[in-house]
C-alpha cells in the first residue's frame, strides 16, 4: 500500500524511563500487524551527537544498528517489536541537529542569515524526521521524543513536531501523550493530577494530545478515566491504560484489547483496515509468563546496578528460553567486587547452570571478570563470553594455561610482554573517541566442524560489532596447542578473530564472541549463539 507517510508523534510527561519506548513500539508493532510500513525515530535532547562515549549508568544499554549507529536503547525495542533493522538516522539527537546546522553555516548556507532556533534549528530536525521516514519508505512514522513535556532541551523538539503536525495536516498526524497515573501507598488511589499537569503544559506549547496513555500499576479505575478525558479534552475511549505485566511483550495485546490502533487509524483517515489474528503473539507471551522450569545463569559484569546496561542481552535470554519453555533466571555478580574480594568467585558457579561474561569498556572490574572465566573454565560450567568477554578468556588462557602471568590486552597494559589483545591497526590513526570503533554489521566466516558452526548452522553468518581491541593473532597457534581454538574469522580479511571456543576435551561447551550477537535477536528468532548457552545450561543439543 503506497500512501503519503502518516506521522504519530509520541511524547512523555511527568517523569522519564515511564514506558514511552514500549508503548511506541507496541503501537508499531500493531498497526504492522495490520499490513503497513511501519519505521520508527527515536529523539534525544542531549547535546551528546550519539550515545557511543556515554557510561552505562548515564544512559543505559548502548543499541547498535547494522550501519554502525551507537544508539539510545529504545531503537532495540523498536527492531524487536517490529521485527526490522533501524538505522543511525532513526535517533536524532540535539548534537546531532546542531552539528549539522553548524556544519551548513560554516559553508555559507545560510548567507545573509541570522541563524536561529526557530526557523532553522526546527527546519533541521523536521527534515531529519522527514528522511528517515522517507528512505525507510514508510507508510507510517513513530516518532518518540525522548525526556518529558518541560525539559528545557526538549523544546526546539516539540516547536518543530508542532510545526509538522501542521504542515502535515490532521489527517496525517497525530499527537499521543504518555504519562503517569501514580497511585499513592498510603491509600491505594490512583492520581490522575500529574497527568493533567502535563498535558496542560502540553497545550501550553500548541500541542493538543488526540490520545492519553496512562501508565500505572493496575488497570485505569474508571473515575481516573473520566478525569483524564475531562481535563485532557478528548474522548474516553481515547483514555487508555498501560498498566504494568510481567512481561513487556504483552503490552501490544492490552492497547489492542482497548482498540488504540483502530483509534489511531480513524485519526489518520485510514479506517476499514480488518484486525489482525494475533493469536501467535498471544502463544509467545503465554510461553514466557507461564514457563515452569528456570534456567539459572549468572551475569558478570561491571554495570549490574543498572540492568537496563545490558539490556539486549537480557531481551536475548528470554527469546531463547521461551524457545526452550523454560524462564531465565539472572543471578547479577558485580566484577568489581570479584576483584576486590567482596564476592568469593566461587559464588559466581554454585547454584547456576551457565556463566555470562559481559562487555564493558574500562579497567574497573577485569580482574574480577578473568576470575570468573577462570572459575567456569575449571569447572566446565557452560560459558559465554561477548566482546571484551572474548577478550578476557584469551587473556585467562594465556596467564594460566600457557603460564604467561604478564599476558594483557593493550587497553589495560600497554607494556604487557605478552600481548594477546591489541588495538586495532586501524584504531591507532585515530584522533578522536566517538563514532570511531569497528561498528556494525560485519560479515563472519564459521569455521566447520566448530561448535559455532552448529549452533548457527550457516558458513557465513552477519553480526554487529563495537569494538576497538581484538585478538593478537601472534599467539592464536600457542593458544590452539592448549584447547582454546578459533571458530570464526572476519569475513573481510580471515585475520581477525570472531568467535573462540575450547576443544570439547577441555570443556563441554565454552563460546566466546567479539560481536554483540544480542542486538540481532527477535522474541520469535533467538539468536543462536543465545539459544547455545540456553540449550548448554540445559543440557540438551540445539
Amino acid at each position: 500500500m503506497q500512501i503519503t507517510v502518516k506521522y504519530i508523534f509520541v511524547t512523555g510527561g511527568v517523569l522519564s524511563s515511564v514506558g514511552k519506548g514500549i508503548t511506541a513500539a507496541s503501537i508499531g508493532f500493531l498497526l504492522k500487524q495490520r499490513g503497513f510500513s511501519v519505521t520508527m525515530i527515536k529523539i534525544d535532547p542531549y547535546i551528546n551527537v550519539d550515545a557511543g562515549t556515554m557510561n552505562p549508568y548515564m544512559h543505559g544499554e548502548v543499541f547498535v544498528t547494522e550501519d554502525g549507529g551507537e544508539t539510545d536503547l529504545d531503537l532495540g525495542h523498536y527492531e524487536r517489536f517490529l521485527d526490522i533493522n533501524l538505522t543511525k538516522n532513526h535517533n536524532i539527537t540535539t548534537g546531532k541537529v546542531y552539528l549539522s546546522v553548524i556544519t551548513k553555516e560554516r559553508k555559507g548556507e545560510y548567507l545573509g542569515q541570522t541563524v536561529q532556533v526557530i526557523p532553522h534549528i526546527t527546519n533541521e530536525i523536521k527534515d531529519m524526521i522527514r528522511s528517515a521516514s522517507k528512505e525507510s519508505h514508510a507508510d507510517i512514522s513513530i516518532v518518540e521524543l525522548g525526556g518529558t513535556v518541560g525539559d528545557i532541551e526538549g523544546l526546539p523538539f516539540l516547536e518543530a513536531i508542532r510545526q509538522m503536525g501542521l504542515e502535515e495536516g490532521p489527517k496525517n498526524s497525530i499527537y499521543i501523550h504518555v504519562a503517569l497515573a501514580p497511585t499513592l501507598s498510603t491509600t491505594g488511589e490512583q492520581k490522575t493530577k500529574p497527568i493533567q499537569h502535563s498535558v496542560t503544559e502540553l497545550r501550553r506549547i500548541g500541542i493538543q494530545p488526540q490520545i492519553v496513555v496512562a501508565r500505572s500499576i493496575a488497570p485505569l479505575e474508571e473515575e481516573a478515566r473520566r478525569k483524564i478525558s475531562l481535563y485532557a479534552s478528548i474522548p474516553k475511549k481515547a483514555v487508555i491504560s498501560n498498566y504494568d505485566v510481567d512481561t513487556i511483550y504483552r503490552v501490544p495485546l492490552i492497547l489492542e484489547e482497548q482498540d488504540l490502533p483502530e483509534l489511531i487509524l480513524d485519526k489518520l483517515d485510514l479506517n476499514g483496515i480488518p484486525k489482525p489474528d494475533l493469536a501467535y503473539w498471544k502463544e509467545y507471551v503465554d510461553t514466557l509468563s507461564n514457563a515452569q522450569k528456570e534456567v539459572r545463569i549468572s551475569m558478570v559484569g561491571k554495570y549490574v546496578k543498572l540492568k537496563d546496561s545490558y539490556l539486549s542481552i537480557i531481551e536475548a535470554l528470554k527469546h531463547a528460553g521461551a524457545s526452550f519453555g523454560v524462564k531465565p533466571r539472572l543471578k547479577w555478580f558485580e566484577a568489581t567486587d570479584i576483584e576486590r574480594g567482596k564476592i568469593d568467585v566461587e559464588k559466581v558457579i554454585e547454584d547456576t547452570d551457565a556463566v555470562i561474561v559481559l562487555p564493558g569498556f574500562g579497567k574497573r572490574g577485569f580482574l574480577g571478570k578473568i576470575e570468573a572465566i577462570r572459575v567456569a573454565r575449571e569447572s566446565e560450567t557452560p560459558f559465554m563470553g561477548i566482546c571484551l568477554g572474548m577478550q578476557l578468556s584469551v587473556v585467562e588462557a594465556a596467564r594460566n594455561l600457557l603460564g604467561l602471568r604478564d599476558a594483557n590486552t593493550t587497553e589495560f597494559d600497554p607494556n604487557t610482554p605478552h600481548p594477546v589483545v591489541v588495538l586495532q591497526e586501524e584504531q591507532k590513526r585515530l584522533k578522536q573517541l566517538g563514532g570511531t570503533m569497528r561498528l556494525g554489521a560485519k560479515p563472519i566466516r564459521i569455521l566447520p566442524g566448530t561448535t559455532v558452526h552448529k549452533l548457527y548452522g550457516r558458513d557465513v553468518i552477519v553480526e554487529r560489532h563495537r569494538h576497538r581491541y581484538e585478538v593478537n593473532p601472534d599467539y592464536i597457534d600457542r593458544l590452539e596447542s592448549v584447547g582454546l581454538k578459533v571458530s570464526a574469522v572476519s569475513l573481510e580479511d580471515e585475520l581477525r578473530v570472531e568467535a573462540i571456543e575450547y576443544d570439547k576435551k577441555v570443556h563441554k561447551f565454552f563460546i566466546a564472541y567479539q560481536p554483540h550477537p544480542e542486538f540481532k535477536s527477535r522474541p520469535l528468532r533467538p539468536s543462536p549463539a543465545f539459544r547455545g548457552i540456553v540449550a548448554a545450561a540445559l543440557g540438551v543439543s540445539v
